[in-house]
C-alpha cells in the first residue's frame, strides 16, 4: 500500500508540474503571420479534419504548405485528426478551414494543453511507471525516486507544454518498446517502436539500437533455428505496422514520395533556430555554413551521426543485453532518463545540459521562468533524492574508492551548473554587441556541444568497457 501511495504522489507531482507550465506562454503567441509551433499543431487539426487524406501532404488551394504544412509521419496526422474532431465538437471555429488561422483564446489554449496532458496520462506516465517497476533495480523508494525524476525532466515538459509539441507520445511509444523488449515481449517491443517511428521521424536516431538489439537476440538464438523464426515474426510485425499506418497512401506512389519529401525537409538546413549545437559550435571555427553546400552539410551530418553511434551499435549486436541496449540508445538526450537509476549524476548532468541547450528557443517563447523553476526542481530531485538512495552518484568509473576522482567530478558538475546559471542570466539581461548579435546563442551552443561531446565519449566508454558490476547482472532475456 505504501508503494502505491508513493507512485500516486509521483504521478501527482508530474501532473502538477505540467499543469503549472501549461499556464505559461507558448511558441509564437500573438506573433503573426506564422505565429509558432502552437499554431502549427492547431493548423494540422484544421487540415486533417477538413481535407481528404490524399491532400494532407500536398500543396493545394485549401492546404498551403508554406503555412505550417504537415511534415510529420501519418500517425501524427491521425492524432491531429482525432484532436480536430474533439475541437469541432467544443467549438467549430477552432478548426474552421482557412478562417481559423492564428486563432487564439484562453479556452482554446486550455484545450490544446489538455490534449498534451491527456496523452501523457494515457501512454507516457504508464510507460515510465512500468519501466521503473520492472526494469529498474533497487528498493521501491529508489524506483519511485527514479520515476519522479523521469517525469519531471524539464526539457520534455517545456517543449511539450510551453513551446508546444507532442514529443511525449513518440517518447512513450519508444519507452513501451523498451519495456516490451526488456521483458522479453519482442513483438510488442517491435510494434511499439514501429508506431513511434510512424509518429515522429526523430525516432530514427534510436532505430539502429533497436535493430541491433533485436538482430543480436535472433543471432544469439541461432539464425538456422529459433532465431530465424523470431526474425521472421519481428519483420512481419514491423511490415504490417508500417503498412497499416501508411495504408491511405499506398495506392499511389506519388503519395508515398510526397509524404517522404515532407518528412525530411532538407531545405531548412542545419542551423535553424540555432538549436543544432554541434554545427553552430563548429561553424564558429570553420565556416561550414558558407564553405559547404547545403547538400554537403547534410551528407556530412548523416555520416558523422552514423559514425558516432556505430561503435555502441556493433557492441550491442554482439552482446544484446538490456544494459547495453540502454547505453546504445543514448544518442539523443531523452533516453538518458533511462540511466537515472544506474548513473544518476551523469544522467542529471546530461539532462540539465540538454534543457539549457534550448535556452535561445525558450527565451524566444517567453519561457524563462518555467525553465528556471523546472530546472531547479529537477536538479534538487535528481541529486538530493537519488543521492540518498545510491551512495555513489557517478557509479561505474568513479566508484572504486578514489575519492579524489569523485571530488573532481562533483567540482566539474558544480562549475558547469554555475556556468549555465551565468549564461542564462546574461542572455536574459544583457544586449549583445551590435556586431555580434548571436553572441549568447553561440556561447550556449558551444558550451552545450562540449558537454554533449564529453558525455558521448563517457557513455560509449561505459558501454564498450562494460564494468564488472554490470557483467554480473543478468540483463539478457
Amino acid at each position: 500500500m505504501e508503494n502505491w501511495s508513493l507512485v500516486s504522489v509521483c504521478v501527482l507531482l508530474g501532473l502538477t508540474t505540467r499543469w503549472a507550465v501549461s499556464f505559461s506562454s507558448y511558441s509564437g503567441a500573438g506573433k503573426p503571420p506564422m505565429f509558432g509551433d502552437y499554431e502549427a499543431q492547431r493548423h494540422w487539426q484544421e487540415v486533417t479534419y477538413n481535407l481528404p487524406v490524399q491532400e494532407w501532404y500536398f500543396n493545394t488551394t485549401d492546404n498551403d504548405l508554406g503555412y505550417w504544412g504537415l511534415d510529420y509521419p501519418p500517425l501524427t496526422a491521425y492524432h491531429s485528426l482525432l484532436c480536430g474532431h474533439v475541437a469541432k465538437l467544443i467549438n467549430p471555429a477552432w478548426v474552421e478551414l482557412r478562417t481559423s488561422r492564428g486563432f487564439e483564446s484562453a479556452a482554446h489554449k486550455l484545450f490544446m494543453r489538455t490534449t498534451v496532458l491527456f496523452a501523457d496520462i494515457l501512454i507516457y506516465f504508464p510507460a515510465v511507471i512500468l519501466y521503473c517497476i520492472y526494469l529498474s533495480d533497487g528498493s521501491s523508494k529508489r524506483k519511485v525516486a527514479t520515476a519522479l525524476c523521469i517525469l519531471l525532466y524539464p526539457g520534455l515538459i517545456l517543449i511539450d507544454y510551453g513551446h508546444f509539441q507532442y514529443n511525449s507520445v513518440s517518447l512513450a511509444l519508444t519507452l513501451w518498446g523498451i519495456v516490451g523488449l526488456g521483458l522479453g515481449w519482442n513483438l510488442l517491443g517491435a510494434l511499439a517502436f514501429s508506431l513511434a517511428l510512424n509518429y515522429k521521424q526523430m525516432e530514427l536516431y534510436h532505430s539502429l539500437p533497436f535493430f541491433c538489439f533485436l538482430l543480436g537476440k535472433c543471432i544469439k538464438q541461432g539464425l538456422m533455428g529459433r532465431g530465424l523464426l523470431l526474425l521472421v515474426k519481428i519483420s512481419l510485425t514491423v511490415l504490417v505496422t508500417f503498412a497499416l499506418c501508411w495504408w491511405p497512401f499506398l495506392s499511389d506512389p506519388q503519395q508515398i514520395l510526397q509524404v517522404l519529401h515532407r518528412l525530411f525537409p532538407v531545405d531548412r538546413g542545419l542551423f535553424e533556430d540555432k538549436v543544432a549545437n554541434t554545427w553552430c559550435s563548429l561553424n564558429v571555427l570553420i565556416k561550414i555554413k558558407t564553405l559547404l553546400s547545403r547538400d554537403t552539410q547534410l551528407l556530412l551530418s548523416f555520416a558523422l551521426t552514423l559514425l558516432s553511434i556505430l561503435p555502441s551499435s556493433i557492441k550491442l549486436l554482439t552482446k544484446p543485453t538490456l544494459w547495453q541496449f540502454k547505453l546504445a540508445l543514448v544518442s539523443d538526450e531523452k533516453p538518458v532518463c533511462l540511466m537515472m537509476n544506474e548513473l544518476p549524476l551523469m544522467a542529471v548532468w546530461f539532462l540539465l545540459i540538454s534543457t539549457f541547450s534550448m535556452l535561445p528557443l525558450l527565451l524566444k517563447d517567453g519561457l524563462l521562468l518555467p525553465y528556471t523553476v523546472t530546472s531547479l526542481a529537477f536538479l534538487y530531485l535528481g541529486v538530493y533524492l537519488l543521492s540518498h538512495q545510491i551512495p555513489c552518484l557517478t557509479d561505474v568509473f568513479f566508484c572504486s574508492n578514489r575519492k579524489g576522482a569523485l571530488h573532481l567530478v562533483f567540482l566539474q558538475f558544480t562549475v558547469s551548473l554555475v556556468a549555465m546559471a551565468g549564461l542564462s542570466f546574461t542572455s536574459m539581461v544583457l544586449e549583445p554587441p551590435a556586431r555580434l548579435p548571436d553572441l549568447f546563442p553561440v556561447l550556449v551552443s558551444v558550451f552545450s556541444f562540449l558537454h554533449f561531446l564529453a558525455m558521448l565519449l563517457y557513455f560509449n566508454l561505459v558501454q564498450l568497457t562494460e564494468p564488472s558490476s554490470k557483467k554480473s547482472q543478468k540483463k539478457t532475456n
